[in-house]
């Protein structure tokens, strides 16, 4: 199988709720770095996965919507804390919504919120 993958990092705010997280109760931000991920057997007529400057567009596009932004405000996270796991459900639904290469099987998201944590989510395509 045929891996490609592409990194983003930005800033983004959330303050956590439902429980008593210390200092993670008030907003505060991290410096997430995004690692975007899309897997298939098959290349192209090219001999590529996907194109990767389409992947960048699309990318580029999900993390500025939410780069410098507060996480609690966005309407897909109304009723959920803003952890780092549903973060990387959303962005990965987002991305996969998004690239629609037909020869892609697998896309998966690894999101860091710092150097030692992180928290990632795949999603099968058929």
């Amino acid at each position: 199988m045929y891996t490609l993958g592409v990194r983003r990092d930005f800033i983004a705010r959330h303050f956590l709720i439902g429980g008593d997280w210390g200092p993670e109760n008030f907003p505060n931000s991290h410096h997430y770095v995004l690692e975007l991920q899309l897997a298939g057997n098959e290349l192209d007529q090219h001999g590529y996965l996907v194109d990767i400057v389409d992947v960048e567009k699309h990318l580029d596009e999900v993390v500025g919507y939410y780069k410098e932004q507060m996480l609690n405000e966005k309407p897909e996270f109304a009723g959920l804390n803003p952890s780092i796991e549903h973060f990387a459900r959303i962005l990965c639904i987002a991305l996969s919504e998004r690239i629609k290469a037909k020869n892609i099987s697998e896309v998966k998201v690894v999101l860091w919120e710092n150097d030692s944590a992180w928290s990632s989510f795949q999603i099968g395509r058929r």
